[in-house]
């Protein structure tokens, strides 16, 4: 089967907002998406970005309010203000992504889509700790996933060398942030862009 890959940030306020409409897309096309999850810490400074809470006080404004701008437009509830738990560890929530897309690629049951979107809604839409490991499991249970077992192997030495092994890929392929979708070899970065993977995606089909 085809594929759309996205690359992401677990903590990242855009992916959230195009969660729903890539699933969408992929599901629409036949495609199957691909999750990887990325660490910002290492993409951002390798491709030349500047880190979030360096930004001078007029772009993170900007970026806030398009952020506020898109919700509306896309109908994705959010939070009114710049959520407490928006920064924390990685770790556990990435390697969540990993062991659920490793269970369902050996047959396991679960919906990862599902399980991505709401790990992303935990924090943006519900300002949710989701390092506590009490939160996501009960975010793995309502997607058909038993979250002990998830956390078991989302902390083990493979699914964290895996996330690494995303983010390199990512700094190679040239993402410059999250969300970015890899369709047939093109990159496309930000959930702003999605009508872009759409055309792509018609394209294949037509051809």
């Amino acid at each position: 089967m085809s594929s759309i890959t996205t690359f992401y940030s677990v903590r990242g306020s855009f992916a959230y907002l195009g969660q729903q409409e890539v699933v969408r897309l992929a599901r629409q096309s036949g495609r199957r998406l691909i999750h990887k999850p990325m660490l910002l810490s290492i993409v951002v400074p390798e491709t030349g970005g500047i880190w979030f809470t360096d930004r001078h006080p007029a772009r993170v404004r900007h970026a806030w309010e398009d952020f506020q701008r898109w919700a509306a437009w896309r109908g994705v509830p959010v939070v009114p203000e710049d959520p407490k738990n928006h920064y924390g560890p990685m770790e556990l929530p990435s390697g969540l992504v990993v062991a659920a897309q490793k269970a369902v690629e050996s047959g396991g049951d679960g919906d990862l889509d599902r399980l991505a979107f709401e790990i992303l809604a935990a924090l943006w839409r519900d300002d949710r700790d989701i390092a506590d490991p009490a939160v996501l499991d009960e975010l793995a249970a309502a997607c058909g996933f038993d979250g002990p077992t998830l956390r078991d192997v989302a902390l083990s030495e493979a699914a964290q060398a895996e996330v690494v092994a995303n983010s390199r890929e990512a700094v190679q392929l040239g993402v410059i942030g999250s969300p970015s979708y890899l369709v047939d070899g093109a990159l496309f970065y930000g959930q702003d862009r999605l009508h872009f993977v759409e055309a792509a995606l018609q394209r294949s089909a037509a051809a």
